[in-house]
């Protein structure tokens, strides 16, 4: 397979590729403040759709709404974010979301139902945005520092972990804290993520240990053992993600070259 964006390699760091949700195309976007889209064909061409230039604003994370239609980016120091319409082709800065003071918004994650979209603030609070007006809905706060979150398939509850290895589990509806356990031998949390038949939550820490976890269990207990506990990285491991049919788990460190494990 060539590359799939050999018709614009970017100029520096790619920060996201995302499949686009229902079309054949893959997005690319990073620190060359650019987002560009291409067709992926037959795999020997995959033609550029078009590119878009942030000015001054090298992307820390880029993101296809549910349907398809929207990009969101933010920035590596912004408190500002992108929303890029792929059906007008107008970008629109959104440059301040009242009741969110944050000096930066780098990581957000948009619910599975494309109702939500979940800003990870500084100090342990998350800001919960509706999609469709990127108003603040609530916030909520974890002890100590957010470092990912993660939504379940059906959109009702978020899991978000802290760098002190707690997980907290919140009903998105009420906003309420469900419930909230440690990570087994976790020193600092990096990555969550919850599979898509909710069966399992892998949680990734700086260690380069993933733990993987029935969500059963995560659910009920404090202190929950997981079901494997993942070695194969020595670096930190800051991407955990399941495939669609729950039958793979990739696990990726960003520290070293070719760090990722297909398990």
């Amino acid at each position: 397979c060539l590359p799939a964006n050999q018709e614009r390699f970017a100029n520096g760091k790619l920060a996201t590729v995302q499949f686009h949700p229902s079309a054949q195309v893959v997005m690319t976007a990073g620190h060359d403040r650019s987002v560009s889209l291409f067709q992926v064909k037959d795999f020997n061409l995959n033609p550029k759709i078009q590119s878009i230039y942030l000015e001054n604003f090298p992307i820390y994370k880029a993101c296809f709404s549910v349907d398809g239609e929207q990009v969101i980016a933010t920035g590596t120091h912004h408190r500002m974010f992108f929303v890029y319409d792929m059906m007008s082709g107008s970008i629109t800065p959104i440059e301040k979301v009242r009741g969110v003071e944050e000096r930066f918004l780098r990581n957000f994650e948009v619910s599975p139902d494309g109702s939500f979209m979940l800003l990870t603030g500084t100090s342990g609070y998350l800001h919960l945005l509706s999609m469709k007006t990127k108003e603040l809905v609530s916030t909520m706060k974890v002890n100590g520092r957010c470092t990912a979150s993660a939504f379940t398939p059906d959109s009702s509850k978020i899991y978000s972990y802290s760098k002190e290895g707690e997980v907290f589990i919140w009903d998105v509806r009420s906003r309420k804290c469900l419930h909230k356990f440690e990570d087994e031998g976790c020193l600092e949390g990096k990555c969550v993520a919850v599979s898509k038949n909710n069966q399992y939550v892998a949680c990734g820490s700086a260690s380069g240990v993933v733990n993987l976890y029935t969500t059963d269990v995560c659910l009920k207990e404090n202190n929950p053992k997981p079901v494997k506990a993942i070695m194969n990285l020595v670096t930190s491991a800051t991407c955990v993600t399941f495939n669609p049919t729950t039958e793979i788990l990739a696990v990726a460190s960003c520290e070293m070259d070719e760090a990722v494990k297909l398990v």
